[in-house]
């Protein structure tokens, strides 16, 4: 017996097979766009030039994919300059759409301001989608993620992001920069400003000339506790002296909201406290932790700062270990 669908039936299952693939294209459509880890974070155009997308202040987990920096970058008259890219190669995609969305110029050169992944990790997608990239850095943060710092912190990431950042390779930095060097891309002017020992041993900071900018890496921070286990109190206060006088307006810090110089003095004001009262202190004889309350009652104005509470502490020892062999 020949079994037959007939024509309103066939219509019906049509219709519904239509609907099932809107449905799924939605919900596709839908993920894709809640997995953009810059999803929640608009481009900002900070100068003449220059556009920033200012992270979230918290650390690297699963819900933010790792984003969780600033990266910037520079829209030239032939081509895009950009600067800390991010912490995977997601991340890097999703940078990569939002400077399309702004220009068709292709992505030439890429500086990196420190060996920490969170900032320099989504080169990987760049140099994917432009492998002629030049990529800049400080020579010690080249020679650090040669010997296996790299390849530490892609585990680091996948690690405090639960998986979010697989698929992420370490791509090395091609040039290595010198103090005060000043690189020349088509009408925009790049000073690199290098420190021996400042957040890390592996620090960079651009100025760029035209726009009056300051990227900082995580030399400096805004409304948001830094982490000094690789760094120095000393030469990161130094390093924020030599930004004040620098001819710039605008600052785009490591982490935190973009400012003016006031964000460079803030940040000196609050390393300068903490560590001239532990100074202070241990001359006492007083532990790191009887310094503590003293220490928190001197940084009132800081209190609301992102991971105040939790990084306090940490701060303070590091700061009696650096003093220690002062």
């Amino acid at each position: 017996m020949k079994c037959t669908i007939k024509p309103n039936i066939q219509t019906s299952l049509l219709t519904l097979l239509r609907t099932l693939l809107i449905l799924v294209f939605s919900v596709t459509v839908f993920a894709g766009d809640s997995e953009d880890p810059l999803a929640a974070y608009p481009t900002q155009k900070i100068s003449t030039h220059t556009w920033a997308i200012l992270g979230p202040k918290d650390t690297p987990n699963k819900h933010n994919q790792g984003f969780m920096n600033n990266p910037a970058f520079v829209i030239t008259d032939k081509s895009v300059v950009v600067f800390d890219p991010g912490s995977s190669v997601q991340i890097g995609r999703s940078l990569i759409a939002r400077i399309k969305k702004i220009t068709d110029n292709p992505i030439t050169h890429v500086f990196n301001s420190h060996i920490h992944g969170d900032h320099w990790l989504a080169t990987d997608a760049i140099s994917r989608l432009y492998p002629d990239v030049v990529i800049y850095a400080h020579p010690m943060m080249i020679e650090e993620a040669k010997a296996g710092e790299g390849e530490s912190w892609l585990t680091t990431m996948k690690n405090l992001t639960e998986g979010a950042t697989n698929g992420t390779k370490v791509v090395l930095p091609t040039h290595a920069l010198e103090d005060q060097q000043i690189v020349k891309i088509d009408n925009i002017s790049i000073k690199s400003h290098l420190s021996e020992l400042s957040h890390t041993k592996t620090d960079a900071m651009f100025q760029i000339i035209e726009d009056q900018v300051l990227i900082t890496g995580d030399n400096g921070f805004n409304n948001r506790m830094p982490r000094l286990d690789d760094g120095s109190y000393i030469g990161n206060i130094q390093t924020m002296e030599k930004s004040i006088a620098l001819d710039i307006t605008t600052v785009i810090p490591g982490h935190g909201p973009i400012g003016g110089k006031e964000i460079l003095s803030a940040y000196k004001n609050l390393l300068s406290i903490i560590y001239e009262e532990v100074k202070t202190q241990m001359d006492e004889d007083l532990e790191a932790f009887e310094m503590k309350p003293i220490i928190i009652e001197k940084l009132e104005s800081y209190k609301d700062w992102t991971g105040f509470k939790e990084n306090i502490g940490k701060l303070i020892s590091i700061a009696v270990l650096e003093a220690e062999n002062e």
